[in-house]
């Protein structure tokens, strides 16, 4: 088994951050840009990943917690794969985000460095995206 982590300091409130990075409808805003969630016709968590780089559809789950402000998500059939994501108030109105993968099958493990960087990117992203609408009024 593999794992990653990384982190990130986002100046907007823990609540605020968790909604932009749980919005089904928003997370291809923020996910690596080859990967992208599609919710079908069912009901969460489950969720097919299509990945632009394999031209691959992978059933897999999705489940948003909010109550802990934690995403967590994972291949459905095969168990290759799992990652969450966790936000953290740290004062003054800003918030910690860490994102984890566990690849449990070697073969879908990319690499580090292709991995950190898609992590360090996705963080960004999500920031982006987190200061857009807390910056804009009624975002």
């Amino acid at each position: 088994m593999t794992e990653y982590e990384r982190s990130r300091t986002m100046p907007a409130l823990p609540e605020q951050v968790f909604d932009q990075a749980a919005d089904i409808g928003r997370l291809d805003e923020w996910l690596p840009r080859d990967l992208h969630v599609h919710t079908g016709e069912g009901e969460l968590p489950a969720v097919t990943v299509h990945e632009d780089r394999t031209d691959e559809d992978t059933a897999a789950l999705l489940r948003p917690r909010k109550d802990q402000l934690r995403l967590e998500w994972g291949t459905r059939d095969d168990g290759s794969y799992a990652g969450w994501l966790q936000v953290a108030g740290i004062g003054s109105g800003a918030s910690e985000v860490t994102v984890h993968l566990s690849f449990f099958d070697a073969s879908h493990d990319p690499g580090e460095q292709t991995v950190t960087g898609a992590l360090d990117r996705s963080l960004q992203r999500l920031e982006d995206q987190v200061r857009l609408h807390v910056d804009t009024p009624g975002g």
